[in-house]
């Protein structure tokens, strides 16, 4: 009977050991499943280009390593042209650009992967005294190539065209001469850099013309619909209004580590919903279609 009873013990002895083991290995699992997920990001990345998209690259940036401390990322201006061509040649980590890759000659887009962060609309802006406030796109390329020279040949004040043109090389006037000029060379005019200066000329200077990012579009200025379609981020979403551009964030082949984890933030819902808006850029999450490097424009699924 003795025997019995030690034999009895030792079993629920054996027994308690294994319960006791698979606990112990399920609490370790557990602890190790989150060390992982609560593991802190770290390290340095450097994204460089379009100063079009710099603004929101920057305060996405700041508010990713207010979150993880012990990243550090460092954001350049340059232009596209830059960005595309050092993250190419794997100087930087993230070329930031306003047009596709493969719209830059000296740049080999199959390298390259392409994120897509933001949306921007731009539209033709004009003074506010030509008396225009619609006109069609052909009217549009016309003014810009020279065919129309008063703002009486499209129903405004008989007063002279002026018009204030974006720098060679500019994003914008990339994506103007292309949607909004159907590929048309305007002519010879004014040039400038700077956005800002862009909408204070156009305000002060009567019967002048040029494009801005709708972002820039206030009531100091009158921004043209075209072919009685108002430009409203509405209407990018669906196409409608066709002057518009992605911006993209290019990595040489797919993204590892903190580039990663930082473009994952960027095209957050939390990011696009917030952010995105307040710095004056369209979420991705708002496109109803999408648009390739050629132009095939498709629905979003």
């Amino acid at each position: 009977m003795k025997k019995r009873f030690l034999g009895i013990v030792a079993v629920i002895a054996a027994f308690t050991m294994i319960i006791a083991g698979c606990g112990n290995s399920s609490t370790s699992s557990d602890k190790a499943n989150g060390n992982a997920g609560s593991k802190e990001v770290s390290g340095s990345i450097t994204a460089v280009g379009s100063t079009a998209l710099q603004p929101l690259v920057e305060a996405a940036s700041k508010q990713y390593t207010a979150e993880n401390p012990k990243a550090q990322i460092n954001v350049q201006g340059g232009g596209s042209g830059t960005g595309l061509t050092q993250v190419q040649q794997g100087a930087v980590d993230i070329g930031n650009s306003d047009v596709f890759a493969e719209e830059k000659d000296g740049v080999d887009a199959s390298k390259l992967v392409d994120h897509r962060v933001a949306v921007v609309g731009m539209a033709p802006v004009v003074n506010k005294d030509v008396g225009v406030k619609n006109i069609s796109k052909q009217q549009l390329i016309d003014i810009f190539t020279g065919k129309i020279t008063n703002w009486k040949d499209v129903g405004g004040k008989d007063e002279k065209i002026t018009i204030i043109n974006r720098a060679e090389g500019s994003g914008t006037r990339a994506t103007f001469e292309k949607w909004g000029l159907d590929g048309a060379t305007p002519i010879k005019a004014q040039e400038q850099d700077s956005s800002g200066t862009v909408r204070k000329i156009v305000s002060e200077t009567p019967g002048a013309i040029s494009y801005l990012a709708f972002s820039y579009i206030d009531d100091s200025i009158q921004g043209l619909s075209l072919d009685n379609v108002e430009p409203k981020e509405e209407n990018v979403a669906t196409n409608d209004w066709k002057i518009w551009a992605y911006e993209h964030m290019y990595t040489n082949g797919e993204a590892k580590g903190l580039t990663k984890t930082f473009l994952s933030y960027i095209t957050s819902k939390d990011v696009q919903n917030d952010l995105v808006p307040q710095l004056g850029y369209q979420s991705i999450h708002s496109m109803k279609v999408e648009r390739d490097s050629k132009g095939n424009v498709t629905e979003v699924k």
